[in-house]
């Protein structure tokens, strides 16, 4: 089943920036990361990087692109796709938009 989430403000998300949306709030198995592109666009994947275990929230943003600060892997924010080793397995992705200033998560209820 599809829930919507309000996660607050756009304005709070600065470009090449991001926030974590709890597993808690979102029902989800891992925590979700909001980036702010800097191609102006919102992205949501899952937080943790598919090679090893370690925030993508923590990485840097090269425009829709997040690269892990552990071990440089780079993937996709728009398709999760695996882009450069070590990693080689996609993230989840999940939707996000803006609507009246706030940024809205679309996400599936993990069975």
């Amino acid at each position: 089943m599809a829930r919507e989430i309000n996660v607050g403000p756009a304005s709070a998300v600065p470009e090449g920036e991001s926030l974590v949306v709890p597993k808690e709030t979102t029902g989800t198995k891992d925590h979700i990361g909001v980036f702010h592109g800097e191609d102006g666009e919102f992205y949501a994947i899952d937080n943790t990087c598919s090679h090893q275990d370690y925030a993508l929230s923590e990485g840097f943003v090269e425009g829709a692109c997040v690269e892990c600060p552990l071990h440089g892997a780079s993937f996709d924010l728009r398709t999760g796709e695996a882009l450069t080793l070590p990693a080689t397995t996609p993230v989840g992705t999940h939707a996000v938009e803006v609507r009246d200033g706030d940024l809205w998560l679309t996400v599936q209820d993990d069975a």
